[in-house]
């Protein structure tokens, strides 16, 4: 069955609003279909979508007893949100003053959420965001107030377990008030290469908000799709690492838009793998202000058959005078079947700016190699330490060590 054929009933069909807006994502899917090598933005990664025909979308009610997160420690000491097979588990949480999470549909039923939904992307230009808007019921919208600064971080865990070919597709809307500071950590703990998880984060930050935003894909067979779409006004601060472990698609695709004055992104990540799946990390930077800064820094480790992919575009308009925009792309290819494939672009239509872009592949060096080896340390040791060392300058970027180490802790070792 066709992604766009599905013969099933979502919660809030008879609300006009809801229902135009899923006819809107069916359209612009059937515009533009799955990627293919054609797909501009998709072009190396597509194939590893896989076979879609016999996807569907669960449309019981929840039934988890909470089982699969009560065997998962959280990574650190946080507030927890769970999804299981992609639908919200519980809808009331331990969260401090000033920070509240609702379902997606109670939003949806209040209006809260009418004046964020779908506003930050143009469905157009992502097929597989326009398909979560076409099946938007699942999800959640995170608000945190004013002046409000989250004394630890919010850990948004997903989980799957006897759920073949299951098509899941969650929105989060995440609003930070002005000078409201938080961490969220997105945590991927699917292991089923029969199913396809489809997140979108619309991401709105005000005038001198912070946002740190991680994201773990855990190592299994997932086919795992997510599009970071932000929103930021004067001054704030949004900071994103990502970390691909084995899988059989990971893709993390950034949209930001730095609409005002002084604001200030940061995309930085790690990718390994070693067997034959991929990693697309794509990042898509429009500086629409003066004054406004990002950097991109994104390691990755290949190996066997895998595949890596970056992405990173800049685009700086006309009237983005004294902006700085910085991406960086360093790759280890360890195996002669495996592939990366990078593509930086900067876009520039102002004269007054700094901007900068590089990308490097290779393999270990064999000078430092045998140095280590003629000083007692075996060659398997050699390559761990090497590779550890290599990828250390991008997780010291992250200012919580906590979150820092348990990063590190989930690095593959070659």
């Amino acid at each position: 069955m066709k992604l766009t054929e599905q013969n099933i009933t979502l919660w809030g069909d008879d609300i006009p609003w809801l229902a135009g807006l899923r006819e809107k994502g069916l359209r612009a899917f059937a515009a533009s279909g799955l990627p293919t090598a054609k797909t501009e933005a998709w072009k190396y990664s597509f194939g590893a979508v896989g076979n879609t025909e016999n996807l569907r979308i669960d449309t019981t009610p929840h039934e988890c007893n909470g089982h699969c997160h009560q065997q998962e420690e959280k990574p650190v000491s946080a507030y927890c949100i769970d999804f299981c097979n992609g639908k919200l588990h519980g809808e009331h949480f331990d969260l401090p003053r000033g920070v509240s999470v609702k379902p997606l549909v109670e939003t949806i039923y209040d209006g809260d959420i009418k004046p964020y939904l779908n506003k930050s992307f143009a469905m157009e230009k992502f097929p597989f965001a326009a398909l979560n808007t076409a099946y938007l019921e699942q999800g959640i919208m995170l608000v945190v107030e004013r002046d409000i600064a989250l004394d630890k971080p919010i850990v948004i865990r997903y989980h799957q377990h006897n759920s073949q070919n299951l098509f899941c597709n969650i929105r989060n809307v995440i609003v930070l008030e002005a000078k409201a500071k938080a961490e969220i950590i997105e945590y991927v703990d699917i292991d089923e290469d029969t199913c396809l998880h489809n997140v979108v984060n619309e991401i709105f930050l005000a005038a001198d908000s912070t946002l740190k935003h991680y994201k773990l894909q855990k190592e299994g067979k997932a086919r795992c799709v997510s599009l970071n779409s932000v929103q930021q006004r004067s001054n704030s601060n949004y900071k994103c690492f990502v970390k691909h472990n084995e899988c059989a698609l990971a893709r993390h695709e950034s949209y930001i838009n730095m609409l005002q004055e002084g604001a200030y992104a940061e995309v930085n990540g790690v990718y390994q793998l070693v067997n034959n799946g991929v990693s697309d990390i794509t990042t898509n930077i429009l500086h629409l202000a003066p004054h406004t800064t990002s950097n991109q820094l994104v390691k990755g480790v290949i190996d066997g058959k895998a595949k890596g992919v970056f992405q990173g575009q800049i685009h700086i308009a006309p009237d983005a005078q004294q902006t700085e925009g910085h991406q960086l792309h360093r790759a280890l290819l360890l195996s002669d079947e495996g592939e990366v494939d990078c593509k930086p672009e900067l876009e520039i239509f102002a004269d007054d700016v700094k901007c900068s872009h590089g990308a490097t592949c290779g393999d270990l060096d064999k000078e430092q190699l045998f140095y280590m080896q003629s000083r007692g340390i075996c060659l398997e040791n050699a390559r761990r330490i090497l590779i550890e060392a290599y990828l250390q300058e991008v997780l010291n970027k992250i200012d919580n060590s906590e979150v820092a180490g348990w990063l590190a802790d989930n690095m593959k070792n070659f």
